[in-house]
């Protein structure tokens, strides 16, 4: 009996010590958790994750026509007067402020009048002188026309005068032909008189004779001499008349030239106020700074009234009515290669309530689709600018949305799994490194590969 009192108390001092160091129920629950969140997060490893490139970026204007500009002014002046208030809509063509002169050059109101006289006056000396030139030349051409004819007239006298030489010179050979005879003569008739055949009366008279031959034989080649001195004379005239002629239309053309440079001074000068009545009158327009396009007025940047404002100086920014909105975008060297234009682009706009899951496009929302338009071919700082402009194919972008404000951007590339992906990242890989090599990344995976290379 008391063999078996030890041996039952021994049992249930046994039992009680294995109780003792059973594991306990909770432990046993909070294994199986620990087992089934590992295998859950296991196979989450396995399951598709759309590969992304995440940027931020903000809203613009696709155009640069679009985007917000500032108003310059054109010339300088002082602000005489505002016309439009700040948040105004304005049309093109709309009279922003009004500007005074400030350059005493153009402070007369009557300037462009007194261009105007100056402009007239030149124009009518410079008509004045084309008349003078006119005359001139007509003048030139008389001269050269009674040149013509003086040469004509001076030969004609040398040929007269050689003639009239040509026949003195015949009258000479008569002559002395006469004076022989006539010596001849009267040799015979003092032979006579001497023989006492002869009277004195007649010898006397053939003496006569003999001496008025021999005084018209001086005569004659006296005449003959007058008559070469006068050829010479006359030859003398025509080589004059030639450099006479000459230095006159030398002068007359010398005369010309001046007029014509003086013409053409008054040409240039008729010109330059040309300029600078079209400048005057043209600055005179810019006294009234226009809206260059229709748009809403955002803020002044001069204020008051009689403030001086510099040429091209801002006045004023204007936001163009009704942009083509354009998301600007910003993505790294190492990412740029895996875009380009046409490619799809899920936005999220500041404001704009969304719940993003980026690996899961299908079950974000609130995010809009977009196309990438312009991707610049230089870089800032490393990073690349994209241009990304609604989707006509999906939801419209928010009609509240405004340039300028900020929206983050995600491409969409390849379909991997999530353990591929935080392989990637952790390697610092880009997107589709091993693009193509992944079983479950499929044909998408393949066909995005061929079109980065």
């Amino acid at each position: 009996m008391a063999v078996e009192v030890n041996n039952t108390e021994m049992s249930s001092i046994h039992l009680e010590a294995m109780e003792k160091v059973q594991t306990p129920q909770q432990g046993r629950i909070l294994a199986y958790w620990i087992a089934g969140l590992f295998l859950v997060l296991l196979l989450c490893l396995f399951l598709p994750w759309t590969q992304n490139i995440s940027s931020q970026g903000m809203l613009t204007a696709l155009s640069p026509q679009d985007r917000p500009q500032t108003v310059e002014a054109v010339i300088a002046g002082r602000i005489e007067n505002w016309h439009i208030m700040e948040g105004a809509f304005v049309q093109k063509g709309d009279t922003i402020a009004s500007i005074t002169e400030v350059k005493e050059k153009y402070m007369d109101p009557n300037l462009l009048v007194r261009l105007s006289e100056q402009l007239n006056a030149k124009q009518d000396a410079a008509v004045a002188t084309e008349g003078k030139i006119t005359a001139m030349q007509q003048q030139i051409q008389a001269l050269r026309e009674g040149l013509v004819f003086s040469l004509q007239k001076a030969r004609n006298k040398v040929e007269q005068t050689r003639l009239k030489m040509q026949s003195d010179s015949m009258d000479v050979v008569a002559q002395r032909t006469d004076l022989a005879i006539a010596e001849a003569q009267f040799e015979r008739q003092e032979s006579l008189y001497n023989q006492g055949l002869k009277s004195l009366t007649e010898l006397e008279a053939r003496r006569l004779k003999l001496q008025e031959a021999q005084a018209k034989l001086l005569s004659v080649i006296n005449k003959f001499d007058a008559s070469r001195a006068e050829l010479q004379n006359a030859r003398t005239e025509l080589n004059s008349l030639e450099a006479e002629y000459a230095d006159k239309i030398a002068k007359a053309e010398a005369e010309l030239s001046s007029t014509r440079s003086y013409l053409y001074g008054t040409v240039g000068e008729v010109s330059k106020l040309q300029n600078e009545y079209s400048s005057t009158h043209v600055r005179s327009q810019y006294y009234h700074i226009l809206a260059p396009q229709t748009g809403y007025l955002v803020r002044t940047l001069k204020a008051g009234i009689g403030e001086t404002i510099k040429e091209g100086e801002a006045i004023a920014t204007i936001m163009p009515h009704d942009p083509q909105l354009a998301a600007e975008l910003y993505v790294d060297a190492l990412d740029l290669p895996l875009i380009k234009p046409g490619d799809d682009i899920r936005l999220q706009f500041e404001g704009w309530p969304a719940l993003v899951f980026s690996g899961w496009p299908g079950a974000s929302f609130g995010t809009f689709g977009g196309t990438v338009a312009v991707i610049d071919n230089t870089g800032t700082n490393g990073q690349y600018r994209l241009l990304v402009v609604p989707d006509p194919e999906q939801e419209e972008w928010p009609d509240a949305i405004r340039v300028g404000s900020g929206v983050q951007g995600w491409a969409m590339l390849n379909t991997v799994p999530i353990w591929y992906e935080i392989w990637r990242q952790l390697n610092n890989f880009p997107a589709d490194y091993t693009g193509g090599t992944t079983a479950s990344a499929g044909a998408k995976n393949k066909n995005t590969t061929e079109k980065s290379k």
